[in-house]
C-alpha cells in the first residue's frame, strides 16, 4: 500500500455542525427543491466543491420561501477537516452575499441538528409607517393596531398545545403538539416585533399566528375568540398568513454538551 493510500486510510469520518445565516428573498426556502434555488442547495454545492466530497446537510428545520434566518444550524459527515477557520473563510468568499457562515465545529457522532434542538425562536417584523429601508425586510400594516389586545391574545398561546388550526393544510406531520413558552409584541427600532419561542413549529404556523393576532389588533375579532380558533383545529377559522418577508428564525438552542464541545 503506497503512502497516499495509507494517509487516506488513517483519516476519520467525523460529524460537524455548521452555523450560518441568510436573507431569504432570493431562495425558495431552506430545503432542496427540484426546480427552484434553495439555501440548502447553495451551501451543499459550495462546501462540496471546497472539500472535494459529496456533502449532504441536515438542517435544524426548514424555512419557507422568502423567510430569513439570523441563526441556523445543519450537520454533515466528512473526513476530518484540518483547518476549520480556513474553510469558513473560503465558504464566505464563494457564497452569495445573502448567505453567511459563522462557524463550523466538530460534534459527537450522534449529534443531530434537527432532533437535538431544544428550542427555536422566531421574530416577525412589522412597520406601521412606510419606510423604504424596511419594505423588503418587514410587513407594512397601515391600519391602527391595539397592541395591548394583541399581547392578551398572544398569552393564550402559552396555555395551549395543539396548534393544528395554524398549520399548513395537507401537511405530513405526525403531531400538531408544540410547547410555546414565549409569545409577545414589543416596539423595537421603529418596528413592531412579535417574538415567539417553542420546542418545535409547524409549517406556516408563525405566519398564521401573526395574521390572527393582527385581526385582534384591528378589531376584527375579540381576544376571547382566539380560544375558539385554537379549539377548532381548523385552519380556515384562523387569520390569513402574513407575508414571508417579515419572518426571521433568530435562535436555536441546543444542549450545552453539543455547542461547547470545542470551547
Amino acid at each position: 500500500m503506497d503512502e497516499v493510500s495509507l494517509k487516506f486510510k488513517s483519516r476519520q469520518t467525523l460529524r460537524y455542525f455548521i452555523e450560518f445565516s441568510y436573507f431569504g428573498k432570493a431562495y425558495h426556502g431552506w430545503q432542496r427543491q427540484p426546480n427552484a434555488i434553495t439555501v440548502q442547495e447553495a451551501l451543499e454545492e459550495t462546501i462540496s466543491k471546497l472539500l472535494r466530497a459529496d456533502i449532504s446537510l441536515v438542517g435544524a428545520g426548514r424555512t419557507d420561501a422568502g423567510v430569513h434566518a439570523r441563526q441556523m444550524f445543519a450537520h454533515f459527515d466528512v473526513d476530518e477537516i484540518d483547518h476549520l477557520g480556513d474553510l469558513v473563510y473560503r465558504l464566505n468568499a464563494f457564497l452569495e452575499d445573502d448567505v453567511s457562515v459563522k462557524r463550523i465545529f466538530e460534534v459527537a457522532e450522534n449529534a443531530h441538528a434537527r432532533f437535538d434542538a431544544l428550542q427555536r425562536t422566531y421574530e416577525y417584523w412589522l412597520v406601521q409607517q412606510k419606510n423604504p429601508f424596511l419594505m423588503e425586510k418587514a410587513h407594512y400594516v397601515k391600519q391602527p393596531l391595539n397592541v395591548e389586545k394583541m399581547n392578551e391574545a398572544a398569552v393564550l398561546l402559552l396555555n395551549h398545545r395543539d396548534f393544528e388550526c395554524f398549520s399548513k393544510s395537507n401537511t405530513d406531520v405526525k403531531t400538531f403538539l408544540c410547547d410555546i413558552n414565549k409569545a409577545f409584541w414589543e416596539n423595537k427600532n421603529d418596528m413592531l416585533v412579535f417574538t415567539i419561542s417553542a420546542d418545535r413549529f409547524l409549517r406556516n404556523m408563525v405566519r398564521a399566528i401573526v395574521g390572527t393576532l393582527l385581526e385582534v389588533g384591528q378589531g376584527k375579532i375579540e381576544v376571547a375568540y382566539v380560544k375558539t380558533i385554537l379549539k377548532s383545529k381548523d385552519r380556515a377559522q384562523a387569520g390569513p398568513s402574513v407575508p414571508a418577508k417579515g419572518l426571521y428564525l433568530t435562535e436555536i438552542i441546543y444542549p450545552s454538551s453539543i455547542l461547547a464541545i470545542n470551547d
